[in-house]
């Protein structure tokens, strides 16, 4: 008799869950074990039940998946979380890498790759979409390189800015460009640098020596 795999949905489309569960309750070794339309909801199901996986959407009301995959994986570290969202971008993934998901997986997965995955996950084994193992090859691989090498020189000019403690007004003056400017090139960095904020930002330009260190100190 197989081991059960206990499994939480996690996703904001009752639809999803419905024909998730219908599938994975016909798997003889899969026993769902609770439900959420929300990533709150979902850390706290989880809390409960303490799950041996978590399949998770990305995009849902109030916390979304990363944030709440981080919190799931503090709530019950034992607890695998798969991802499994139709965003494929690199903001998405490597965000959600980073906070603990252990598979990536795209919607249009096929139901025998899925429950194969669930499995998977129950071993502590990764399995991530083609497509998205493609993409953390090439970032594992471009990590020898500063990641500072993504920014464009006015990006870089607004990141040594932003480690020197200045605003977005403030750097609009310095750089004699306008405000909007600066927030979206703000925006740009933060998203190329897979950054949460400008104090990780602020950090990276000073760990990458964008910024000397005592200059950050003495300024």
């Amino acid at each position: 008799m197989h081991e059960q795999i206990r499994v939480v949905l996690v996703d904001d489309h009752v639809v999803v869950r419905v024909g998730l569960r219908a599938f994975l309750d016909t798997q003889p070794d899969i026993e769902i074990v609770g439900e959420a339309a929300s990533g709150e909801e979902g850390v706290q199901v989880v809390s409960q039940v303490l799950p041996d996986v978590v399949l998770m959407d990305l995009l849902m009301p109030g916390i979304d998946g990363v944030e709440a995959t981080r919190q799931v994986r503090g709530a019950s570290p034992s607890t695998q979380v798969i991802v499994l969202t139709s965003y494929s971008e690199d903001e998405r993934i490597f965000p959600a890498i980073k906070a603990g998901a252990l598979s990536y997986l795209l919607k249009d997965v096929g139901p025998d790759a899925l429950v194969a995955a669930i499995r998977a996950a129950r071993r502590g084994e990764a399995t991530l979409h083609p497509m998205v193992a493609s993409r953390l090859m090439t970032e594992l691989t471009s990590s020898r390189r500063s990641p500072l090498d993504t920014l464009t020189e006015r990006e870089r000019e607004v990141l040594t800015c932003i480690a020197r403690g200045m605003s977005n007004a403030e750097i609009a003056d310095h750089l004699v460009i306008g405000e909007r400017t600066v927030k979206t090139h703000v925006s740009n960095i933060l998203s190329k640098l897979h950054l949460q904020d400008r104090t990780q930002a602020a950090i990276m330009a000073l760990r990458e020596r964008l910024v000397p260190l005592d200059d950050e100190q003495n300024k």
